[in-house]
């Protein structure tokens, strides 16, 4: 790890579109001395539609980007980007920042809690079809594990549709699926879902656990940066917001986790 991250260095956090936001507003509610960067990677969103290849490319050009912003950690608040491209992260900076996913906290705390119950998983496709969790779940004893792809709630939550009607029916459609019959527990496997939470509980009852990411992965990173002594002990966290991509409804969700206006600056990375 090089000696020159500072605790007052700000946490880096990103994912492709609005989802991420519901893992940083966590980080600043359990760590509110903490400054963070958000970069929403709104040109290329969503990533769970993109191939294993494109993912590693955006996630190491974003995490170079949050390098160059000092930050002392980088969060991947993406799903589909942890599968992909998580471990490449930790080969090529893993020396130079402390990371973070939201998958292997997740996998941690059902299997500590939740190894002897029938779990179902949704997300994108991306995730899905990386078997990701079904194979991390496996190396620690949880083996009954059911998933289902839900790629459209991703498409709703970033147009804005989360409260709508429309939403709620597509919610029912998916978890009626044959592959969610008779779970125990739920794992919402995208950042995005979280703010689909309560219709999802309501939809069973709250007779199934749901479970997000968002605390659960708050946690880890504030037990990463104790174990490096690197949590900011005082001061009121700073929060920068960066888009590759202005989209209105981004900005609207931003300030609905946020209570207040927020900047959001344009910044595509991606230009030569």
């Amino acid at each position: 790890m090089q000696q020159d991250l500072s605790s007052t260095n700000p946490i880096g956090i990103f994912d492709s579109g609005v989802g991420g936001l519901t893992v940083a507003n966590a980080i600043c509610q359990l760590l509110p001395h903490e400054n963070t960067i958000y970069f929403g990677d709104t040109i290329h969103l969503p990533y769970g539609d993109k191939s294993s290849e494109a993912v590693k490319n955006y996630a190491i050009r974003i995490t170079e980007f949050l390098l160059e912003k000092k930050c002392k950690m980088v969060v991947v608040a993406c799903n589909t980007a942890s599968a992909a491209a998580f471990e490449l992260l930790k080969k090529q900076f893993g020396n130079k920042i402390l990371l973070v996913d939201v998958i292997d906290p997740m996998v941690n705390y059902v299997q500590e809690h939740f190894a002897k119950n029938k779990i179902g998983i949704i997300a994108t496709k991306g995730t899905i079809a990386s078997k990701v969790y079904e194979s991390k779940l496996a190396n620690v004893g949880v083996d009954d594990v059911q998933s289902l792809a839900t790629p459209l709630l991703v498409h709703l939550i970033e147009e804005g549709f989360s409260q709508h009607t429309g939403s709620q029916l597509l919610v029912q459609e998916y978890l009626r699926s044959k592959e969610l019959r008779k779970i125990d527990v739920l794992v919402l496997a995208c950042t995005h879902y979280p703010i689909l939470k309560n219709t999802i509980e309501e939809f069973y009852h709250h007779e199934v656990k749901v479970l997000d990411s968002t605390e659960i992965t708050a946690l880890a990173v504030k037990e990463k940066l104790q174990s490096q002594n690197l949590l900011n002990p005082s001061g009121n966290g700073k929060h920068e917001f960066y888009v590759s991509d202005f989209t209105k409804a981004f900005e609207d969700i931003a300030q609905l986790f946020y209570g207040k206006q927020i900047h959001l600056e344009r910044m595509n990375i991606w230009k030569e």
